[in-house]
């Protein structure tokens, strides 16, 4: 398998779920989609990753931060995985 394949693959990962979590963030500010089987399919995949951050972040008000220090979270752990990834395949 080639480096960019690979490369390719694993941010079109990340990608999505980035998209996945900004969907759900928008579809807790329509409730009347939040019941939606699209929003379950959303909320089975997101919120067991955003429910980490939810345990140290408390809300401010009615402002959840969490999702903010997830999706930051998320771009340091994609540019982590191109470090040890590029690492792997330079010592081929």
């Amino acid at each position: 398998m080639s480096f960019s394949l690979v490369f390719v693959v694993v941010g079109w990962i990340f990608e999505i779920y980035y998209l996945m979590i900004l969907v759900y963030i928008l579809l807790s500010w329509l409730p009347h989609l939040q019941y939606t089987r699209f929003a379950r399919f959303l909320r089975f995949f997101v919120e067991p990753y955003l429910a980490l951050f939810r345990r140290f972040i408390p809300p401010i008000g009615i402002i959840d931060l969490s999702p903010m220090f997830a999706l930051l979270a998320l771009y340091f752990l994609q540019r982590g995985l191109y470090v040890v990834l590029g690492w792997i395949f330079t010592s081929m």
